[in-house]
């Protein structure tokens, strides 16, 4: 059977369509930050995660039941091997409006014109802190100058827009959100603060106690910057605000203090070839199996990925101050 069968929408039973797939394609970092997994990991061997042929098929499948947006993630995406590559082909994916990415920063020195030729339009950036030695205590093993270098080489490459992430944690790096913001300010890019989403079980950190709400930056911000509110969205799940007189943008993802779950239109694709339906939930369906048992059935494949809407539940449980329901390291689930 061939994929000449009428594609579907995807939409849910809460009647949220879906056009928005994140795809792990690596479990594997080059840092170890602390609130997204141990400082001593166990990572998937070879022949449990999906190749790079099958996130294609995967994802022109996507594609065809109207996906117009794919997001690459990991781990950190870029050290896998192939993964340009797979960018390249994804880049040229007919149905696909666009391509972006989530990245470390740590590769973009040397593979941002790369990416970009791709097709890549967009980017995201991690980047907690501009202190190098806080930056080496969160990521345990990252070079900040190096991350910089790489924001300088993805400016210069030409993306049509670049995005900070920076995880706020209190009495670590919450005294920095001011910081953070006048530095994108001069650079003219975006920056999101993000709420720790306590997933699997980390060492060295209590995720209750350094927990820093999305209204507690608001209000440090404001100290400085007049904050606008805006309309704008990239379809993700970002409230975002214009600061007043700049071309910068502050997004707040706020999974715990405004919960995002009533506009979802996202669905995840972890490394070992699972559907994850929801970040914090484990409704998921394992489209790896089927893939290898029907490697040439895409009629399958895609009715597959239809009734897996049926189990896309309404909303996340995450309780920030007790142990992870989630035991799923956030490298596990691509972002």
């Amino acid at each position: 059977m061939t994929s000449s069968t009428k594609p579907t929408q995807l939409i849910d039973r809460f009647g949220r369509a879906v056009t928005y797939l994140r795809i792990s394609i690596t479990d594997r970092c080059d840092f170890r930050c602390v609130y997204c997994m141990a400082e001593d990991m166990t990572f998937l061997p070879r022949q449990q995660i999906l190749s790079l042929e099958e996130i294609y098929t995967l994802a022109k499948a996507f594609t065809e039941l109207g996906v117009t947006k794919i997001r690459i993630t990991g781990g950190e995406p870029l050290i896998r091997k192939g993964a340009l590559t797979l960018l390249q082909q994804l880049g040229s994916m007919s149905g696909l409006h666009e391509l972006v990415l989530t990245t470390n920063g740590s590769q973009l020195e040397t593979m941002a014109v790369a990416l970009r030729q791709a097709g890549v339009k967009r980017l995201n950036i991690s980047l907690d802190t501009l202190d190098a030695d806080k930056f080496k205590a969160i990521t345990r093993t990252g070079d900040l100058h190096q991350v910089l270098r790489g924001i300088t080489a993805a400016q210069a490459a030409g993306f049509e827009r670049i995005k900070l992430n920076a995880v706020i944690l209190k009495n670590r790096n919450h005294q920095e959100v001011v910081e953070l913001v006048q530095f994108a300010v001069d650079l003219g890019i975006d920056i999101s603060f993000i709420e720790e989403m306590p997933l699997g079980v980390v060492d060295q950190h209590n995720r209750s106690e350094a927990y820093y709400s999305s209204d507690m930056i608001q209000a440090d911000l404001a100290e400085k910057f007049s904050l606008l509110a805006s309309t704008e969205k990239t379809g993700g799940p970002s409230q975002y605000f214009k600061v007043a007189g700049t071309q910068s943008r502050v997004g707040f993802i706020s999974p715990h203090s405004n919960n995002f779950c009533s506009t979802c239109n996202r669905v995840r694709l972890t490394v070992e070839g699972r559907l994850l339906l929801c970040l914090g939930n484990e409704h998921s369906v394992d489209l790896k199996n089927l893939l290898r048992a029907k490697p040439n059935d895409t009629v399958a494949l895609k009715q597959a990925i239809v009734d897996a809407m049926r189990i896309k539940p309404e909303k996340h449980e995450f309780n920030i101050h007790e142990q992870p329901v989630i035991l799923r390291y956030m490298n596990m689930t691509g972002g």
